[in-house]
């Protein structure tokens, strides 16, 4: 799943090719599932984080105070369930704050980034103290160590590291978003 925040980089590259329009960003982020099973499906082919930097679990236990986790949800919407229950997991093991936003508060967060509002679930990491600095981590459900990694990117760059440095780590530790060479566009990843 590529994140929003990473969007203007990412569509600098294809803005040659086509504009992204609000059905490309709807059909990326909207995942509608009918049952478990078909979430399961879904995720299954959603990659895996399996490398991390080396202060990965120290910068997500020792920014546990600073920062807070808010989600969106919805009454029967299965991946709220499955995001909740899976961020709920992460706060016992980092010890983060996680609650939940309402529908309105997610379509403000959404339009002073620019971003189309889509639906339940969103996930946002804001620091505690700041409600105004925020960085999206989740549109729909994700697996739980790419819902870590990406607090984990979120909370760099909520801490000084610049957008791109973060863009470059999800390229290097995800494989997932291509590397950003240096007049922004971006390389797909060798795969």
């Amino acid at each position: 799943m590529i994140l929003p925040f990473l969007a203007p980089s990412l569509a600098m590259s294809s803005a040659v090719a086509r504009p992204i329009t609000r059905a490309d960003a709807m059909r990326a982020a909207i995942h509608p599932v009918a049952t478990n099973t078909d979430m399961q499906k879904w995720l299954s082919r959603v990659p895996v984080t399996k490398d991390f930097p080396p202060d990965f679990a120290a910068t997500l236990g020792g920014e546990a105070s600073l920062f807070i986790i808010e989600m969106t949800t919805a009454p029967e919407c299965l991946p709220c369930a499955d995001l909740w229950a899976k961020l709920a997991q992460y706060s016992r093991h980092y010890h983060w704050q996680v609650r939940t936003i309402g529908g309105d508060e997610a379509l403000l967060r959404s339009g002073r980034l620019g971003l189309p509002w889509v639906g339940h679930p969103v996930a946002w990491i804001r620091p505690v103290a700041d409600a105004d600095r925020i960085i999206p981590i989740a549109i729909g459900t994700d697996h739980g160590v790419n819902l870590a990694r990406n607090a984990y990117l979120a909370a760099k760059m909520l801490t000084g590291v610049r957008p791109a440095v973060g863009l470059r780590a999800m390229a290097k530790f995800t494989g997932i978003v291509g590397a950003v060479d240096r007049v922004g566009a971006t390389v797909r990843p060798s795969r």
